[in-house]
């Protein structure tokens, strides 16, 4: 009988995925303490297990080393930055994951915060908190606006789909190429600058690796086009933060809205307090819905998983 060790809170916050699990794996035991942990914390808690369903907690080579027993480590996320897959591949621990379940979650955050930056809706929701009616309500419509999706996976061709009804020019930049997906829903493939150039709205759906992290520095973000939105909804770390800041400031960049942080929780909520921003903290793939379906797919990964190899999807 398999020995699970589960660090992932939607098990603690959704008790129907807990007796799911139990149904099939009676012989698990469940972190019910802080949600976040050091590394000692989690080699203590993961002990003699066999397999481990986590969140988003590290698992390094030292994790990996100090649990020998450990032969499966099943994700219940999507994005896969917090696992080393060299450490994998070293010790023989195979990895559990099901890409995408949180597509629809993110896109139509995304979607939401398009609007809200538009719209101003969080500046004049803080105006009407503290007593104030503005003069001037104005905002702009998404529909007819240029959208930017720098990164076409399946959080990126969601987005596309369902940005379909709003009329909006849809740019798309993507290491790869998906000409009979972009053909289908009218997408123009363009290059990095390009997009950043020509979009209205630029919004990122990158995954968080050495290629990615610090993409978007003072350089690239001196690309974007005058007066433009960013929306950022990957991983914090893509963007540079501190240089976004004086863009912020003097409008080179209208809005930003930041679902993700280079430090989670911000120790310096500095960027957050902007007026100009909408900040939410890490909430993207938050659904009820998509919840569910990380945790399944990660009690599927207990026994549906394989050994990663750097450099292979979903570690490319």
């Amino acid at each position: 009988m398999t020995r699970i060790a589960v660090t992932s809170h939607i098990f603690r916050i959704l008790p129907q995925l807990r007796d799911e699990l139990l149904a099939t794996y009676p012989e698990c035991r469940f972190h019910e303490g802080a949600l976040r942990m050091s590394e000692d914390e989690l080699i203590e808690f993961l002990g003699d297990a066999e397999a481990a369903l986590i969140g988003l907690h590290p698992i390094t080579d030292r994790v990996l080393t100090a649990c020998p027993g450990l032969k499966v480590v099943a994700a219940c996320s999507v994005g896969l930055d917090h696992i080393d897959p060299a450490a994998m591949r070293r010790h023989g621990v195979a990895l559990g994951w099901k890409a995408g379940v949180n597509k629809v979650s993110v896109a139509e955050l995304t979607i939401s915060m398009m609007i809200s930056l538009l719209r101003r809706v969080h500046q004049y929701n803080l105006d009407l908190r503290e007593g104030r009616w503005p003069p001037d309500r104005m905002g702009l419509h998404l529909r007819g606006r240029t959208v930017g999706i720098h990164g076409c996976g399946n959080i990126g061709k969601e987005l596309i789909r369902l940005l379909q009804p709003f009329g909006v020019r849809i740019l798309a930049c993507d290491r790869r190429d998906f000409p009979e997906f972009y053909a289908e829903y009218g997408v123009t493939p363009v290059s990095a600058e390009e997009l950043r150039a020509s979009s209205e709205i630029l919004t990122i759906h990158l995954p968080k690796n050495s290629t990615t992290i610090g993409m978007y520095d003072d350089a690239a973000l001196g690309q974007i086009r005058p007066g433009a939105m960013l929306v950022n909804t990957s991983r914090g770390g893509i963007v540079d933060e501190a240089a976004l800041q004086p863009r912020l400031a003097d409008g080179r960049i209208a809005a930003a809205a930041f679902d993700v942080f280079a430090v989670e929780p911000p120790t310096d909520l500095t960027f957050a307090h902007m007026p100009n921003v909408l900040a939410t903290p890490h909430i993207g793939g938050s659904a009820r819905e998509a919840w569910e379906a990380m945790a399944r797919g990660g009690i599927l990964g207990v026994s549906d998983h394989y050994v990663p190899e750097p450099g292979v999807y979903p570690f490319d």
